[in-house]
């Protein structure tokens, strides 16, 4: 110890003041300089060793810096000799006139003076020019011309500048060597340049008494730097004795003894040079351990192999008997020290327990966030079973059920009794055996069954452990007893109750997961099924909301078309997956073999929104019933909604809130259409040539916000023509909008003679959206006419002998229709009908009969007033017409037109 701290045993301080005080050398005394001289000069002390190693280490990396440098000097200046060489002869050879000199009779007499100028000024020992064959033209030397050229001249003859080093006339020298070229690029002379190695040695002659100040300089401050470094050594180890460091290692064995940590060290030939207690305890190591071979102690052995290898490790978690060791190993000789490992070992078990538990409580936490998200994200009962059962396996479970009330997936109600039946309506999972229930099957649990119990008393079973007793209590033994034999030992039946309403029964299996269900694992299956059952209960609500509105849609719109012969229709009505809506069509014969299209849509979704399609549905018939134009009636329509929107204004936000309608009369005796809309999409027109266009209808507003009259047009169809009206939802959607909806409307029409059935079915075939949100509502109606013969037009002079005569006419067209047995009841109806236009109207009068499927007699007059039924009194000569053309016709009625007033009747033909 006196050794390695450098001074004698009389040096160390003592635990007696006195022996301190007596031993402590005067201050300034010789005896210290004389102790710090044999300190610098003595190589025993730790001190003295340092400085004499550092001195040494400092001059040989000061001597080693100095050649360095000096080789470096020379290559650069070799370096800068070779760049000026070139530089210089390349200056040369691309000077003006130089190809010329060359092709002159004395070259020499031209070059000579050039290149002396030119060495001159770039600083090099001399440039020599000489044509391609090698023989100089110039030299410092003037002897020297005319002789060959020393030196490779091959690459620059062939166009490459070198650079070498050779033994010229000059001495050992550098040199580059360019060519000249001539007209065309061709070689037709050399320049040579360079500087002699004497030259380029003198210049670095120059910097070697530098450099060997420096590197004095750099000794001399390293020697000094070293001396005051030992100096701090020798001052700092000098207050320690044997005392102290017998102190310092009794407080170090005894931490080492006494920490929570086990330490072993092992030496370089393998041996237990340290063990303290807390390792002893851990690795069950006998007293005596120290001292014998890693493998001979006994150790386990992962512990012993990790010793052995000697390899670094960080955090090792090993199984040592009923323990869990976290093990770090490291090196001692990473920094200089002796070889060998040192390990530490920690206690690991009860906080592996507590980690474990807490990463159980993570993953149940993970996975209800992660069911949270995933179950509900539709308004399907049987899909949100399905997302239930999905997102439990297989994290949760290796197999589940889920079991439904019966009612529930209609919507409906589940039943209150306890022993309800439920039917399987989802299963997650593979449970590797035909044993369990199909899905759809219909069962009723057992009251001593776990699902029985649960659904009896609202509260989830737990059966950790399933055997031949469970089974024998199950509905079907045999089936019960093949799940066992598959190897399902566990499971948690929760009941899905939400809103105080039992909806049914979900059950969760485990077969693959080894660890069986535990009562930890109960709260996870409540809020698993809590959860569901919440999102199937308002799955169940809407279901029951949806049906009732589809019902209710159903009920509302045409059940089938009245018999007419004016258009040949066909149509398409697809309720929004979504949310039934309020879009409605509508195909209305009227007077004069006559034919109303229309089509509409009400903004929202719902009850709501079917009701009030019933309600406009119904005001379209009643206003029809009027024969009123079409923007006269939209114009009734707008004034509804408005009335509509007003009243309920004060009860609640359940207006009509906005509707469009297209509305359409075509009239098959004249081939001629009328139509007006209310901001809905325009109808499509197919031509019988193929041609698809969009009539110009002018696009009112909406329902209920129009401030204007709306308009009409007038369309002319031939024959076979086909209009195709419909509903936005057909054309527009979510990723499509309405312009390129209409355009592949077109194209599926264009060219095609499809009859309106099969037009129907190709329009939806292109255009119907993934994922229908809104109602689409399709009309397909071709154009018929009235053949020339089946109509008949008189006119009549407004002069009451002029009915004879129409009376006269009528019965011979109808002798040559074939209906003679109406002859006398028409005659009745039009005399009284003519009558009264030439007594009440006067003008213009004329009659006109269609051959439909019924026969239509129509008089038309310049009158704006309409008749009108009234009791007759017994006295009164008048006011019996009206009553006996109501008794003849099946219908009669008017109608008004922009000249006057159509008054008609419908007679049977049969």
């Amino acid at each position: 110890m006196d050794r390695i701290r450098g001074r004698r045993p009389a040096d160390r301080v003592s635990d007696d003041p006195e022996r301190s005080a007596r031993n402590r050398p005067a201050r300034g005394g010789g005896r210290l300089r004389d102790r710090r001289g044999r300190w610098f000069l003595g190589g025993r002390s730790v001190a003295g060793q340092v400085f004499v190693l550092q001195a040494v280490i400092v001059l040989l990396l000061v001597a080693a810096a100095v050649l360095e440098i000096f080789s470096q000097a020379g290559h650069d200046s070799l370096t800068a000799a070779r760049s000026r060489s070139v530089a210089a002869a390349q200056a040369f050879a691309n000077a003006p006139g130089l190809p010329a000199a060359l092709a002159s009779p004395d070259p020499t007499k031209v070059l000579q003076p050039r290149a002396e100028a030119a060495r001159k000024a770039a600083g090099v020992d001399f440039i020599v020019v000489t044509n391609t064959h090698g023989i100089r033209y110039t030299h410092p030397n003037p002897k020297r011309i005319g002789h060959k050229f020393i030196g490779t001249i091959g690459p620059p003859l062939a166009g490459r500048p070198i650079t070498q080093t050779v033994n010229g006339t000059l001495g050992r020298l550098v040199q580059a060597v360019v060519p000249v070229r001539g007209p065309g690029g061709r070689v037709v002379g050399l320049v040579s340049a360079g500087v002699t190695i004497n030259k380029i040695s003198g210049d670095t002659d120059r910097q070697l008494p530098f450099l060997v100040s420096a590197a004095c300089i750099a000794l001399a401050l390293s020697t000094a730097g070293t001396a005051l470094v030992s100096r701090r050594l020798r001052r700092q180890t000098r207050g320690l004795g044997p005392v102290e460091m017998t102190r310092m290692y009794e407080h170090h064995n005894a931490v080492l003894h006494a920490v929570r940590e086990g330490v072993l060290i092992v030496g370089g030939d393998g041996s237990l040079l340290l063990v303290n207690d807390e390792a002893r305890r851990l690795l069950r190591l006998p007293a005596d351990v120290e001292g014998r071979p890693v493998d001979a102690v006994g150790l386990p052995a992962r512990v012993g192999d990790l010793l052995a290898s000697r390899t670094p490790a960080t955090d090792e978690m090993l199984s040592v008997d009923d323990r869990v060791l976290v093990v770090n190993v490291r090196a001692t000789d990473r920094d200089g020290g002796p070889p060998g490992t040192v390990a530490t070992l920690r206690d690991a078990t009860e906080l592996r327990s507590l980690s474990g538990r807490a990463e159980q409580a993570r993953a149940r936490l993970s996975l209800l966030r992660d069911a949270t998200t995933a179950i509900g994200t539709t308004l399907d009962v049987r899909r949100t079973a399905r997302e239930l059962a999905e997102a439990a396996t297989p994290r949760f479970a290796d197999f589940v059920t889920v079991d439904l009330a019966q009612g529930v997936t209609d919507g409906e109600e589940p039943p209150t009794a306890l022993d309800m039946n439920v039917t399987r309506v989802a299963v997650g999972g593979s449970p590797g055996t035909a044993a369990f229930y199909p899905l759809g099957a219909t069962t009723l649990y057992g009251a001593g069954t776990p699902p029985g119990r649960s659904l009896a008393t609202g509260r989830p079973q737990l059966v950790a452990r399933l055997d031949a007793r469970n089974a024998e209590q199950a509905n079907d033994v045999e089936r019960a007893r093949e799940i066992l034999r598959t190897g399902f030992h566990s499971l948690i039946t929760v009941p899905l109750r939400a809103r105080g309403v039992m909806l049914g029964i979900a059950t969760f299996w485990r077969s693959g997961l080894p660890d069986a269900f535990n009562e930890d694992d109960l709260p996870l299956a409540e809020e698993l099924g809590g959860h569901a059952a919440l999102c199937i209960d308002n799955a169940r609500r809407y279901t029951r909301e949806h049906t009732m509105a589809v019902s209710l849609q159903h009920s509302l719109l045409p059940r089938g078309f009245p018999a007419q012969d004016g258009l040949d229709v066909a149509y398409r009505y697809l309720p929004a997956k979504a949310g039934v809506g309020g879009d409605w069509f509508d195909v209305i014969p009227l007077s004069g073999a006559r034919v109303a299209l229309v089509v509409g849509d009400v903004v929202g979704h719902g009850l709501h929104a079917a009701a009030t399609m019933g309600r406009l549905r119904t005001a379209v018939h009643n206003f029809s019933a009027l024969d009123l134009p079409p923007d006269e009636l939209l114009g009734h329509l707008d004034e509804l909604v408005n009335r509509v929107d007003q009243e309920a204004a004060d009860e609640g936000p359940d207006g009509v809130s906005g509707a469009t309608c297209l509305y359409a009369i075509y009239d098959p005796a004249t081939g001629v259409c009328v139509m007006s809309r209310a901001g809905h999409p325009p109808p499509a027109l197919l031509r019988p040539d193929g041609t698809v266009q969009y009539p110009d209808v002018p696009a009112g507003p909406p329902l209920g916000v129009a401030m204007l009259p709306y308009e009409t047009t007038e369309l002319t169809l031939e024959p076979g023509s086909q209009l195709v009206l419909y509903t936005d939802g057909l054309v527009e959607s979510r990723d499509r909008d309405i312009d390129e909806g209409l355009e592949r409307l077109a194209a599926v029409l264009r060219g095609t003679t499809r009859t309106p059935e099969e037009h129907c079915r190709a329009v939806l075939d292109a255009l119907l959206p993934v994922q229908q949100r809104d109602d689409i509502a399709l009309l397909v109606a071709r154009t018929r006419t009235l053949s020339p013969d089946h109509i008949a037009l008189w006119d009549v002079p407004p002069e009451p002998e002029a009915v004879a005569g129409v009376r006269h006419s009528v019965t011979r067209q109808l002798d040559t229709w074939g209906l003679q047995e109406l002859a006398f009841t028409t005659e009745l109806i039009l005399s009284e009908l003519i009558t009264n236009a030439i007594r009440y109207a006067g003008g213009d009068i004329k009659v006109r009969l269609l051959l439909d499927r019924n026969l239509i007699c129509e008089v038309s007059d310049t009158g704006n007033t309409s008749p009108h039924l009234r009791y007759a009194a017994g006295m009164d000569e008048g006011g019996r017409g009206l009553f006996l053309v109501a008794q003849l016709a099946d219908r009669w009625g008017t109608r008004h037109t922009p000249t006057g007033k159509i008054i008609w009747t419908e007679q049977a033909l049969s």
